[in-house]
């Protein structure tokens, strides 16, 4: 560095002189000139703080997210992606050596080598490629179910005192069949006075709730909702040579429903967070889950919803688990859940409008003060290159650093469509979650109880009838008839629904913040 370079310049590069295990983003553009003696890097133990990494389209957040993801696998960390685009599957195989990686590679001091990293690819419901992944309607929780159903507070309140009635009654939400079953029955003559002296369900509220069941099974999303429910356990897990597993959920076929991915996407964490013990501060995270396309979560969310968000992702740290969202710029993201992403990768923001103009500066109020004019820099960063703050090992942020990013070294594009389905069928996780299975539940229940009622309802005009018509002659006694009580209560249903309710009866199910269902493991 020569000397009018070195004062601001060695400042910064010396904040990024961990002594302990780290990544390597890239290296410090200053002036306009790299320098690959000054590498910028992320702590390793910092990764569970949570972090951004935001950006104009095409200015290279995809490629920064794989190349975190890359050395957070050979570090050891497992790491779950969310692939919108159906892009970043090329993370399982080699990079494609060519003059413009050879380039980038020298420009930030890069010992580059072409390689893949293990990899499971899932789909939700079984929509697209990859493992289904599929939640019960009781494990998915009335709130998240609320958002995706676009209903309102009032309605949000109704759907969770069916699900209340449901727990209590032992009748197991596996599917959308199931909760418009209950719902139905809470509005039928024989089911309304079961919510009498608790609020009740009005018609108005079941009728829009059923409606919105209905216009989101058309849309083709009642194979999300099955069973078997998949086990978020299972994004924890290290390959056989210490390399953490890249679980890729693949979501190129559902792009249209963006509320039921972004949902989908919390409820992976909501599940993680119950069921992860309290660690505290750990040499590397547990985790690193990329939230993509984060805005989409918040669009249109209720204030309970966000503070659900900001409390989850307060409080998963300490199991652990690092998260970090991805979008456009950090305005999409609420004010309290920005102030927990400690590690920011800002990539070039473009300022053609005023809305552009006003996000701009507002970005730029996010960083910490530094020698750069950031709204000049923001503006003008090339593809791969990125204005940087992360989380020192002390938990101080480190200077402001304009970086040039380190090229990933997986491949930089999807994996062809027959090498992707070898790998999911070839996966230890397929023959458990491939087949979807249809247990009996809500709706055969209530429908078994409404068959058995209306029988003994026949019987019993039967023997009314039978009652009006004169006696005939004596004839030898017929076999005493069960009275109707006897039958119903004598009836296989009405055992197999009995030994349900007994055994579930005073036993609802505990539900966590976002009122997904604990799972007993």
């Amino acid at each position: 560095m020569s000397a009018s370079e070195q004062s601001p310049a060695t400042t910064i590069a010396a904040g990024y002189a961990f002594t302990g295990a780290a990544l390597d983003l890239g290296a410090l553009l200053w002036d306009g000139v790299c320098h690959p003696d000054a590498p910028i890097r992320i702590p390793l133990p910092m990764l569970n703080r949570h972090g951004l990494v935001a950006g104009a389209t095409g200015t290279g957040k995809t490629k920064t997210l794989q190349l975190i993801a890359e050395q957070l696998s050979a570090n050891g960390v497992p790491v779950f992606l969310a692939d919108i685009k159906g892009d970043v599957s090329g993370i399982a195989a080699p990079g494609a050596e060519g003059e413009r990686v050879r380039e980038r590679a020298g420009q930030v001091g890069q010992e580059w080598t072409a390689r893949g990293f293990p990899c499971e690819f899932y789909g939700l419901g079984g929509v697209g490629p990859g493992i289904p992944v599929r939640a019960t309607v009781t494990g998915f929780g009335p709130v998240l179910l609320s958002k995706v159903l676009q209903l309102n507070q009032t309605q949000e309140q109704s759907l969770g005192l069916i699900f209340h009635y449901a727990d209590s009654k032992g009748l197991e939400l596996v599917d959308l069949k199931d909760l418009r079953a209950v719902v139905a029955f809470l509005v039928s003559d024989t089911g309304r006075p079961e919510l009498k002296g608790i609020g009740g369900l009005s018609t108005v509220t079941a009728g829009v709730i059923l409606r919105s069941i209905t216009a989101f099974e058309q849309q083709g999303a009642g194979g999300f909702f099955g069973e078997p429910e998949f086990d978020t356990a299972e994004f924890l897990r290290t390959a056989d040579d210490g390399r953490g597993v890249v679980s890729v959920l693949e979501l190129p076929a559902v792009q249209d429903k963006p509320q039921l991915f972004s949902t989908f996407l919390m409820w992976m964490l909501a599940d993680l967070f119950d069921d992860l013990p309290e660690v505290g501060d750990l040499e590397k995270p547990k985790l690193v889950f990329f939230f993509d396309e984060a805005h989409l979560l918040f669009n249109g969310a209720s204030k309970a919803f966000l503070e659900s968000i900001t409390q989850t992702v307060r409080l998963i740290r300490s199991k652990g688990v690092g998260i970090f969202f991805v979008t456009q710029t950090p305005k999409d993201v609420p004010g309290d859940v920005l102030a927990q992403l400690g590690n920011r990768v800002q990539h070039a923001l473009r300022a053609f409008t005023p809305d552009d103009a006003k996000a701009l500066k507002a970005t730029v109020r996010t960083f910490p003060k530094s020698p750069y004019d950031l709204e000049e820099v923001l503006t003008g960063l090339g593809t791969g290159e990125a204005v940087v703050t992360v989380l020192s090992e002390t938990g101080a942020p480190t200077p402001v650093a304009v970086t040039r990013l380190r090229a990933p070294e997986s491949l930089m594009g999807p994996i062809d469509a027959g090498a992707l389905d070898a790998a999911v069928k070839g996966s230890a996780l397929y023959g458990r979650y491939a087949q979807a299975v249809d247990r009996e539940s809500a709706y055969e229940k209530l429908t078994a109880e409404q068959r058995a009622a209306e029988e003994a309802a026949l019987r019993a005009a039967r023997e009314a009838e039978a009652a009006k018509t004169p006696a005939r002659a004596p004839q030898a006694p017929p076999k005493e008839e069960e009275s109707l009580a006897e039958q119903v209560m004598g009836s296989g249903m009405f055992t197999s629904l009995a030994r349900s309710i007994g055994t579930q009866l005073g036993r609802e199910i505990s539900r966590s913040i976002f009122g997904t269902a604990r799972r007993r493991r």
